[in-house]
């Protein structure tokens, strides 16, 4: 099997090799250092050998539960906000039929999303969408009190306990939570729930390959072992032992910060695939909780090609000067579909009869690239050979690896996110909640 590619030729108007070859002992000392546990938040790199000594016994479990959860439920709602939901469905919009929720013999559940939002009309439309569906819970929190999940599993458990009895309930819920403690625990052990443990030495953005992500996306008919092996093989080839030159992980993220250092304050992710657009969130996620802080970190975007090329494209091509483009491209899509030709060519498209749709595509992201190096955005090119569970988990774990060497080149903890707590602080102190009277109070003077 094949191997994804990290090309920077594109960034050299701007950044020359000997500058990024500069970075290279500072690039393999963090890398090191996340092997070693020896820089800031060495408590949580639970991740960093996950891949390679998850268990065959942990996988059955996983399976055994996705299982029971596929024969008996239409539906499957993950509750969970941030990275208890963000990997899962990047990895599941990814790899699944985009139009197979609409299908009525699909093979596998739905996979729905809640607590990942306050939205009134959203939780109404989701409980108006499970009416007369027969449907399951994953629910998904360290604590089991953090607001966003909380809600949506209280309103979710209320409805599921009266269609189906408590009882049955229980069968259909599944808690994804601490070891020992927590709210989410409580509950789990008093009510009888299936349940997996999220490892306190991993962070919520990083545990995809955890079972917050592995469970979820084995209920959509995933292979998650092919996940976990694509991911082991990009954790060998960037492990401490790897030269800077062939581990993409630090000349990825040696790359950026060399940019971020010469004013490119922005990374756009792009891609030319719909399919990536929640991978690009949960890159989002795990580049800006990690980074930004300090008042130190480079803005993470991600755009949708060819589509946002008529909206945001103009800006990529002709504003402030102050980013840097990373693109993903798939080499090989998974199906082929061929131009017809027309006899009447009213639209002036029979120049492309014969080719596949995606050699169009291939073309407009060359062209893409071309323009917006030329108009002076540095451009990063990750190629992957073809979107699969395998390619998915190099991506992944390659993405990880690059975000914690990034972190510790930038100067920060990479595996805290202090600035989280101030809006929710905010939020209960106006929602009147007990222990924040003096907040409350203090708030309602500056409204």
């Amino acid at each position: 099997m094949g191997k994804i590619n990290v090309n920077i030729k594109d960034v050299a108007p701007w950044v020359s090799k000997f500058e990024i070859d500069a970075m290279a002992n500072l690039a393999t000392a963090a890398n090191k250092a996340l092997h070693d546990g020896t820089l800031v938040g060495n408590d949580f790199l639970g991740w960093v050998n996950l891949p390679s000594s998850i268990t065959e016994v942990e996988l059955e479990e996983i399976d055994k539960t996705a299982i029971y959860l596929r024969s008996h439920c239409d539906v499957v709602v993950v509750v969970g906000i941030g990275g208890s939901y963000l990997g899962a469905k990047a990895v599941i919009d990814a790899l699944s039929n985009s139009f197979e929720w609409l299908q009525s013999k699909r093979k596998n559940p739905v996979v729905l999303y809640a607590g990942n939002n306050i939205s009134e009309d959203y939780i109404h439309e989701l409980i108006e969408y499970l009416d007369g569906k027969s449907f399951g819970i994953i629910n998904i929190s360290k604590s089991g009190t953090t607001t966003e999940p909380a809600l949506s599993f209280r309103i979710l458990k209320n409805k599921l306990e009266k269609e189906v009895g408590r009882e049955e309930a229980k069968n259909r819920i599944v808690a994804i939570t601490d070891a020992s403690k927590g709210a989410l625990r409580t509950l789990a052990m008093k009510e009888g729930y299936r349940t997996f443990i999220i490892p306190d030495n991993v962070g919520g953005r990083y545990s995809v390959l955890t079972p917050v992500g592995l469970l979820p996306i084995a209920v959509a008919g995933i292979n998650i072992r092919m996940l976990l092996q694509g991911a082991s093989e990009m954790e060998k080839d960037t492990s401490e032992d790897t030269d800077f030159k062939d581990n993409l992980s630090s000349l990825y993220a040696a790359t950026r910060n060399v940019l971020y250092q010469k004013g490119k304050k922005i990374e756009i992710l792009a891609n030319f695939h719909p399919k990536l657009h929640y991978f690009a969130e949960w890159w989002k996620q795990l580049f800006g909780e990690s980074e930004g802080k300090d008042l130190k970190g480079i803005f993470n975007a991600a755009v949708d090609f060819t589509t946002d090329l008529h909206s945001m494209g103009q800006w990529i091509q002709e504003g402030e000067r102050t980013i840097f483009e990373t693109v993903i491209s798939i080499e090989e899509p998974n199906e082929k579909v061929e131009i017809p030709n027309d006899s009447e060519n009213l639209d002036g498209l029979n120049y492309l009869a014969g080719k596949r749709v995606d050699e169009v595509n291939k073309m407009a992201e060359l062209g893409t690239r071309i323009a917006h190096v030329d108009g002076g955005v540095p451009n990063i090119v990750i190629q992957i050979p073809e979107l699969s569970a395998y390619y998915i988990g190099q991506l992944i774990y390659f993405f990880e690896k690059a975000c914690g060497i990034s972190g510790y080149l930038l100067g920060v903890n990479p595996f805290n996110q202090p600035g989280v707590e101030a809006y929710k602080a905010n939020m209960f102190a106006l929602l009147e909640k007990p222990s924040f009277e003096k907040e409350t109070e203090d708030l309602k003077k500056r409204i």
